[in-house]
């Protein structure tokens, strides 16, 4: 009998021990989503992650621990419609599949961080950071069609007067990805003139498309940025509808971060995901949604195991946090493109937009065989709701049959009919939710 080699036994154990069980219960009205692990920092973001890829929507839920050594997170979740969840086969795979890849840390950097040797599949990725001005994408695309540079997949989102956008490109004749110094020089040099940003404003790297969170990335990118806490440059700073609020729990040494908002699809994503990327570990957490609104609070700690010490690192994560969550409340008329892809197509499609005093705000760009399936948001110049004639005139323009309104779908996706009689609901009470699930399941006793 052949003998596995010491180093493939341990790596096996390794993964046996740090791999998460799922379980998925599809027996009650709400599928019941169960993730125990030993490991708790990054596995809640996958668990999170992976719900929000697959499309359901997290009506409520909570997160246990023992302080490290073991965890358990529970997600009620549902279709947009709120049903229980029909493909719970393929959506127990999926967790499955997300969270055992994280099971091992990786041997080597992750593709797009080491700017290195192509991998199989893989795509030149272009990271753009700038100021937001209308007509900006379509200047960008009409850049990439000028030099030849097909366009894959892209998502780009604006928030406080600045922009993000990250676009996989191909060569057009070749279908490779685009690796010559050269000619990688050339294009960021003409994107980094389109979007004025400087040498920081592009960026090219070999990345895989499915091994690259858009959604995380652009949320690094904005805060790297500097975004958040800006306002839109010339414009007077909205009033902020999300509450967000950060106290202490010395007696446990915890602090407390709460959040009341307009629930909406990957709200828990965003919150957890800007909250990894600051370095702190969510302990335990309680989330619910009733009608439109959701609450959320979580306990937490740095990576060293300490709360928040100051009232500037406060101040930061709770920026942090309403941007993440106000950056992807997109604005505007939401239009669906689904269309045989053909070269220029995005370049034609953003000028139309931009000759009709269109403005983009948020854009989701997905290519799939020859169809282009495509999301755009879009207000006019000044930021207002469009003139009902004028997307009338953009769709007769661009086509009946490819372009549609969808107003409905966003953003009531994943809320139910609200209390319209209720007002603007308040931020929790110290551990108002937590400690009920702490108290049950014996970790702190009731002081009731």
């Amino acid at each position: 009998m052949e003998r596995s080699h010491p180093s493939e036994v341990y790596e096996l154990f390794v993964r046996h021990m740090n791999t998460p069980r799922v379980v998925v219960d599809n027996s009650a009205t709400a599928t019941l989503v169960q993730v125990h692990s030993a490991r708790k920092h990054g596995v809640l973001l996958e668990a999170v992650a992976a719900l929000s890829d697959h499309g359901v929507c997290v009506r409520k839920g909570y997160i246990s621990s023992d302080d490290g050594r073991w965890f358990m997170d529970v997600f009620h979740v549902t279709d947009a419609a709120g049903r229980k969840v029909a493909d719970a086969d393929a959506l127990l795979a999926r967790l499955e599949s997300s969270l055992s890849a994280d099971a091992l840390p990786p041997r080597t950097p992750p593709a797009a961080a080491q700017g290195a040797a192509a991998v199989a599949g893989s795509h030149t990725l272009l990271e753009l950071v700038g100021a937001d001005r209308p007509g900006l994408l379509s200047e960008v695309f009409a850049v990439l069609h000028d030099l030849r540079c097909g366009i894959v997949d892209a998502r780009a989102w604006t928030h406080g007067g600045r922009v993000a956008a990250l676009v996989f490109v191909r060569d057009e004749e070749t279908g490779a990805p685009i690796d010559d110094a050269a000619r990688v020089r050339r294009v960021e040099s003409r994107l980094r003139h389109v979007l004025r940003g400087g040498a920081r404003g592009a960026r090219t790297v070999l990345a895989d498309a499915a091994a690259v969170n858009m959604d995380r990335r652009l949320h690094q990118l904005l805060d790297e940025d500097g975004e958040a806490g800006g306002s839109r440059a010339g414009q007077a700073e909205a009033p902020s509808t999300t509450a967000v609020e950060v106290q202490d729990w010395g007696e446990r040494g915890y602090s407390v971060v709460t959040v009341s908002c307009r629930d909406r699809p990957k709200l828990l994503f965003d919150v957890v995901c800007t909250l990894t990327d600051l370095d702190y570990v969510v302990y335990h957490g309680t989330f619910d949604t009733d009608g439109d609104h959701a609450q959320q609070e979580f306990y937490i700690r740095r990576l060293d195991g300490r709360p928040i010490s100051s009232a500037a690192e406060r101040r930061r994560v709770i920026q942090c946090l309403q941007a993440a969550i106000e950056r992807r409340a997109s604005e505007g008329v939401r239009l669906e493109l689904r269309i045989t892809d053909r070269r220029g197509l995005l370049a034609y499609v953003t000028r139309v937009f931009r000759e009709n005093s269109l403005s983009v705000t948020h854009a989701e760009i997905n290519t799939r065989g020859d169809m282009a399936m495509n999301v755009f948001h879009v207000t006019d110049v000044a930021g207002r709701p469009a003139d009902p004639k004028t997307i009338d005139d953009v769709i007769q323009k661009i086509g009946t049959e490819s372009l549609r309104v969808d107003e409905e779908r966003w953003p009531r996706l994943c809320s139910t009919e609200g209390d319209a009689s209720r007002g603007g609901a308040g931020i929790f009470s110290l551990g108002s939710l937590v400690k009920k699930n702490l108290v049950s399941l014996g970790l702190i006793r009731s002081c009731s």
